[in-house]
């Protein structure tokens, strides 16, 4: 594994300059096309209106990078995309990137309704579903394979990208926060399939992923210039779905499945409750697809607490699951669940100090 390294360390830098370099370019894009997002509604915390397509400079980083390293690799013979079908594989993932950035570049210019944001969600998936990136079976300890149904396979996989796309999204609410979760949860990935082995590109294509954010954090974290947009969001969260899966896709067993599900644990869980929340509330499904203000940020923000206060929370919050999801599959179940006990008695602690209302 050592003599992947300096790729690794190629992949990271190169992202995170061209991202960095990048994003004044968008800023200066965003407000020609008028990609801007207004204080106009309960929900925006910006005071200012802000220019939202930072996204295209983490996609352009990320972009630079993958193609630098593929076409390296390819020259060097360090890697064979034959192997697995990683060339039609990896086919898919950009194609189906393509889609999402392109519908999300039109709603951060113009405007898409949700519904129809959610049709190209699950175009993207299937495109990556089709060209043989699937969830299609589980093994648990010594236990024989559990090999899944094609039907359910699929139905799985779609559900996961599409998933982890909106969840990543809807946690978009604050400078700094869907990147710098975007970040731990890449790095927490990083190191989970360095430990199990995985293929050499799911570790370079989630560094690249890592880089470009780092790039772009300095221009969103508050006080922000520029907004990641729903281009960069998107894109985020199916780029951490679809690489997860890459990750995982040679050892099936228990721990490793649920390790990226683990380190995405808070934007999964926030659009959950979201989903509930809206449904209860609307009375109606279509109620799902409504925006409000009851994402947990807002709810840390109604308690007195600062944007930056209340991003570093759930910074330290993503971080802790991605640290569970390691000592899980390094040093095992009673481990990772007496690191969580002890973490979660000392938070217990200073629960009501650290959630009382601020004045």
């Amino acid at each position: 594994m050592t003599s992947i390294w300096g790729d690794v360390a190629i992949a990271f830098l190169l992202a995170f300059v061209t991202a960095f370099v990048l994003t004044p370019y968008t800023i200066k894009l965003a407000k020609r096309l008028g990609a801007v997002d207004s204080p106009d509604d309960e929900r925006r915390v910006n005071n200012t209106v802000m220019p939202r397509l930072g996204g295209v400079a983490v996609i352009l980083g990320f972009v630079a990078s993958v193609a630098y390293l593929l076409i390296t690799l390819t020259i060097e013979n360090k890697i064979d995309f034959l192997e697995d079908s990683y060339n039609i594989k990896l086919a898919g993932f950009f194609a189906g990137m393509t889609v999402i950035a392109f519908i999300c570049f039109i709603d951060d210019v113009k405007g898409v309704p949700a519904i129809i944001k959610l049709f190209f969600q699950i175009v993207a998936a299937v495109i990556v579903v089709k060209t043989g990136t699937v969830i299609d079976a589980i093994r648990i300890g010594f236990l024989s394979d559990q090999v899944f149904s094609e039907f359910f396979s699929i139905v799985l996989t779609v559900g996961w990208i599409v998933g982890v796309t909106n969840a990543i999204n809807l946690i978009d609410g604050l400078d700094g926060l869907s990147s710098g979760i975007g970040i731990i949860s890449s790095i927490s990935l990083v190191i989970i399939f360095a430990l199990n082995g995985s293929p050499l590109i799911s570790i370079l294509l989630i560094t690249a992923l890592a880089g470009s954010l780092v790039g772009f954090l300095p221009y969103n974290f508050n006080p922000a210039k520029t907004f990641i947009g729903d281009t960069g969001s998107n894109f985020l969260g199916y780029s951490l779905a679809v690489i997860s899966i890459f990750g995982v896709a040679k050892t099936y067993t228990a721990f490793v499945i649920v390790a990226p599900l683990i380190v995405l644990a808070l934007p999964v869980f926030d659009t959950l409750t979201s989903i509930v929340r809206r449904v209860i509330k609307g009375k109606s499904l279509k109620a799902i697809i409504q925006p409000d203000s009851g994402h947990l940020h807002y709810k840390i923000l109604r308690k007195g607490y600062s944007q930056k206060q209340t991003v570093l929370m759930l910074y330290a919050i993503s971080a802790s699951m991605g640290i569970f999801a390691i000592v899980l599959l390094e040093s095992g179940i009673w481990k990772a669940l007496s690191f969580g006990l002890i973490l979660i008695a000392v938070l217990s602690i200073g629960y009501k100090e650290l959630f009382k209302k601020h004045e």
